[in-house]
């Protein structure tokens, strides 16, 4: 007797991403994925079209980037120094 698996949701699968498509996986809006994009935060590639596809492979990367970037430890803002009042007229 066979023993069937269930099948594999479809982004498990799936190695190309459209920016739709990308913005569910990672689970922020298309308009984030856009500046993200934009910013070179997230690599992407552009068809002949201009439209930009995603690989899994990419993305995967980039949630692993935010993963240790999470852990690392955060830098303390320096505090910059009240400037000195002005001198009063006439002193």
């Amino acid at each position: 007797m066979s023993v069937s698996t269930p099948p594999l949701p479809r982004n498990s699968r799936q190695l190309v991403f459209t920016s739709s498509q990308a913005a569910v996986y990672l689970g922020v809006s298309l308009a984030t994925i856009r500046r993200w994009t934009d910013a070179g935060h997230v690599n992407c590639y552009r068809t002949p079209g201009g439209q930009r596809r995603f690989s899994r492979q990419q993305l995967d990367g980039f949630i692993a980037s935010m993963q240790q970037g999470d852990n690392a430890e955060q830098p303390v803002a320096e505090t910059k120094a009240a400037p000195a009042p002005a001198p009063a007229p006439g002193a």
